[in-house]
């Protein structure tokens, strides 16, 4: 397997680093990546981050100190962090995990531009608008 084909293979040890606020993923190959929770949360897959469609994204600030508090695993494919700023409809796949490892120099490039661009930082609070969306009834 080339190293830029999709993985949809299971890490063989995922480790959440409390004090460094990373996320380790181990393969069997040997690969590893090192997440930090402020990248996935700010790409989390979920609605309320993404959108439902292109131009409709929530750009997240104030995201610097955020931690998982815990991480259930979504049947054979996926893990669902539980953020501390309540996040929790994230559902992060193997593949997209692969993903966020592969590209994040250049999706924290991203991030930090469209920060500037908005005029905020990685410490601007969320807007209360942005906070309170929800896209399923509880």
């Amino acid at each position: 397997m080339s190293s830029s084909s999709p993985r949809t293979d299971w890490p063989q040890a995922i480790v959440l680093h409390k004090l460094s606020r990373v996320l380790e993923l181990t393969y069997a190959d040997g690969t590893q990546y090192r997440l930090p929770y402020e990248l996935l949360r700010v790409y989390s897959p979920s609605a309320e981050v993404r959108g439902h469609g292109p131009g409709q994204e929530t750009l997240q600030t104030g995201k610097r100190l955020v931690e998982i508090d815990s991480v259930a695993q979504v049947g054979n494919y996926a893990i669902q962090p539980h953020f501390s700023d309540g996040h929790d409809s994230g559902i992060f796949t193997w593949e997209y995990l692969h993903f966020l490892g592969l590209n994040q120099e250049s999706l924290w490039a991203d991030y930090l531009a469209r920060l500037e661009k908005a005029g905020a930082d990685r410490d601007t609070p969320q807007p209360a608008a942005a906070k309170g969306h929800h896209c399923a009834s509880h």
